[in-house]
């Protein structure tokens, strides 16, 4: 398995790589990407991927699509942003976007299938429905609610979800904040401390499958100290938690005394983490630095750019990928159809980015991170591209489509959707 700092170093490079590629370079690979044929990006629905994949598109402008999830009969279930037609899900029969029905009267992310149930979530709740011996929903209008009353503030709202193999769901409550100032996103205004926020956001809560109307309450405080995670999985082959972690925001704009405009573009990393009960990443106390390889003082709470202080203690990512790019979800292959090196690999779909001016945006991709006993066993490349719809509209953030949810079809094809028009594509291999 490569070091940390190697890890390190590959962010930096692949860092270069998007902003010379915006610029209309054309820059080496980052190290350890040894996927360097690919596809024609004429082929493969627009998308560029490695030697021996393919895409086609399974249904389009549907709205914005979150997460997906697809049973084993091949249906796909998606969850909406917004209601369409006073629903927030919508079912595509066999994957046939010509057979859609739709229900829920919610909106939101998350959204998962286990064990005879499907589980969604709105910004404040998660339900369940049964399912039948066929993969239906038994009865659409009635789902039980398993979480009532979490909070939502309208930032960082999104309430994603992922089971585990023992009765247990896990919820993302994001911070309805940035760093959890007495004035949010206020210039020079200083942190809270100790953040109230963290009672009852900003980390994970674990609740069980089979209890009906549960509150914050009665479920675990798993973990804390997460800003915000819009991507988690449970990785069945180690048998633990693992989210994205949202970067914090305005180094430059709040604190310039400290921070150049250019920090302010790649600073703080994206943590890819491991989450183990009572984990403590440090938010909003603490953020990570790639260039430095450490987590460091937040400027709210007495950092300067250079001060680990309290934050020296902190566990650090499994790996750190550039700033601002926005990871909205996560999945582990657990398929056979994808080539070997991908077998419990991370897959993970960057939203892409709004606020790196005056550096060029970036991400908009799907990445891959291959697994080894449930640490990165190489560096990390890009997996899928050319969502943004070339380096021009990447660069000005005025993409065409922006890669959010995640999903593995029975057959061990990966599905990515898109939430700003609403298409789906579906990926395959063959030799």
């Amino acid at each position: 398995m490569k070091s940390f700092s190697s890890i390190v170093t590959v962010v930096v490079l692949a860092t270069t790589h998007f902003l010379c590629a915006c610029a209309g370079e054309l820059p080496d690979q980052p190290a350890g990407d040894t996927t360097t044929t690919h596809s024609s990006p004429g082929d493969n629905a627009g998308l560029t991927l490695p030697s021996g994949f393919s895409a086609t598109v399974v249904a389009e402008n549907l709205g914005g699509v979150r997460h997906i999830v697809v049973d084993s009969n091949g249906d796909i279930y998606a969850k909406l942003s917004k209601l369409k037609d006073g629903k927030g899900i919508l079912e595509l029969k066999g994957g046939d976007a010509g057979r859609i029905s739709s229900f829920g009267n919610y909106p939101g992310t998350g959204i998962a299938i286990k064990n005879g149930y499907l589980y969604a979530s709105s910004n404040t709740s998660i339900f369940r429905y049964k399912l039948d011996a066929g993969n239906q929903v038994i009865d659409p209008d009635k789902p039980e609610t398993i979480v009532k009353d979490l909070t939502d503030r309208g930032q960082h709202n999104s309430k994603s979800i992922t089971l585990d193999n023992a009765g247990n769901i896990y919820v993302n409550i994001g911070a309805p904040s940035n760093s959890c100032q007495v004035q949010d996103r206020a210039v020079g205004s200083k942190g809270q401390d100790p953040c109230p926020l963290l009672d009852y956001a900003g980390g994970i809560w674990q609740f069980k499958t089979d209890k009906l109307n549960q509150t914050i309450n009665d479920g675990v405080h798993y973990a804390t100290g997460i800003r915000n995670t819009v991507g988690l999985d449970w990785n069945s082959s180690v048998n633990e938690l693992y989210v994205m972690q949202h970067g914090r925001d305005d180094l430059h704009r709040m604190f310039e005394q400290y921070y150049t405009v250019k920090d302010n573009a790649e600073l703080p990393a994206e943590e890819f983490l491991l989450v183990k009960k009572g984990s403590d990443f440090g938010w909003p106390y603490c953020y990570f630095d790639p260039k430095q390889d450490k987590k460091m003082l937040a400027p709210e709470y007495g950092g300067d750019g250079k001060i680990q202080g309290r934050c020296g203690e902190i566990e650090k990512p499994l790996v750190a990928f550039p700033a601002h790019l926005a990871p909205n979800a996560l999945l582990f292959y657990t398929g056979d159809q994808f080539p070997e090196k991908y077998k419990n690999g991370a897959f993970i779909a960057f939203h892409g980015s709004w606020n790196r001016a005056p550096e060029p945006q970036a991400g908009y991709f799907v990445a891959f991170v291959p697994m080894k006993d449930g640490k990165p066993g190489g560096n990390w490349e890009i997996f899928a591209d050319g969502f943004a719809g070339g380096d021009d509209k990447k660069a000005s953030g005025r993409v065409d489509y922006r890669p959010c949810g995640l999903a593995q079809g029975p057959d061990g094809a990966l599905y990515v959707s898109d939430d700003r028009k609403g298409n789906i594509w579906k990926i395959t291999y063959k030799k």
